[in-house]
């Protein structure tokens, strides 16, 4: 079996060919093959009957979820350089996305519309997606409160803030995570707005803690981000392991990421 590591924008994946050989490993083994390739997530190729492949993807924890921004680029450019051809489809458990070439060696991945009603993210309860019922500190005074929420095919709970470095978010996030208002847990985004077109971004990654990077958590903090009226539907996001290009298009309500995808090495076992 063909196993690659790679990283995008930092985000690091374990990605296993099991197009043709059977790859279906326990919760531990997973948590073992991330721990020994210092992977965020790990994630096979499956043969799909109507797409390019088939995308699986656990969290560091072994944890299955459907869907992983940044690991969809990273199979898009493997299936790209495959095929040749220039657009690909890769199906995950939560839709079915588009993978591009795009300038300067840079990967594009059509994620598809967000999905704003409570029930979607989900939510234990209804409540206004735009600022949840979430405090963190002390109940007259919190430090953090009402994040806005949303779903890239994984929930995601953003919290604007003023300076993203001022808050030790492996203490904060585990309490965000599974809160219980996210009955699923959820993803934490840590957003501090720099103008219109910046957002400087942090991600505690449910079922992996705090990456250099979160595709599906950039999508969310610029939906969230242009909901509120506090930047332009297309936003640079400054990561701790590099930039993305987000654009939440009107024609099509469709979220395209783009960024750079890294082969760091390529093995058979």
């Amino acid at each position: 079996m063909r196993v690659w590591k790679m990283n995008g924008a930092g985000n690091a994946f374990a990605v296993f060919d099991a197009r043709s050989t059977p790859f279906a490993p326990t919760v531990e083994q997973v948590r073992q093959i991330a721990a020994d390739l210092q992977a965020d997530q790990v994630i096979a190729l499956e043969r799909d009957a109507t797409k390019d492949v088939f995308m699986r993807i656990w969290n560091a924890d072994g944890g299955e979820v459907a869907a992983c921004g940044n690991g969809a680029r990273a199979v898009a450019y493997l299936i790209l350089e495959e095929t040749g051809k220039p657009m690909v489809t890769i199906q995950t458990e939560a839709d079915m996305l588009k993978g591009y070439k795009a300038i300067d060696g840079l990967v594009r991945v059509d994620m598809g519309s967000p999905l704003m009603g409570w029930e979607d993210i989900p939510l234990a309860e209804k409540m206004d997606v735009r600022g949840v019922d979430v405090k963190i500190g002390p109940m007259d005074k919190p430090i953090l409160s009402r994040p806005a929420v949303v779903s890239m095919g994984n929930p995601h709970a953003v919290f604007f803030v003023k300076d993203v470095d001022a808050y030790d978010i492996p203490a904060i996030g585990p309490l965000v995570e599974w809160h219980p208002l996210f009955p699923e847990g959820t993803n934490v985004g840590f957003a501090q707005v720099l103008d219109r077109n910046n957002i400087r971004l942090r991600v505690w990654e449910r079922g992996a803690g705090l990456t250099k990077a979160c595709g599906t958590g950039a999508c969310a903090a610029l939906v969230c981000a242009a909901r509120a009226g506090l930047t332009e539907r297309t936003v640079k996001m400054i990561l701790d392991g590099g930039e993305l290009l987000i654009d939440w298009r009107e024609s099509d309500d469709h979220v395209y990421m783009t960024g750079p995808v890294e082969l760091e090495f390529e093995t058979v076992i």
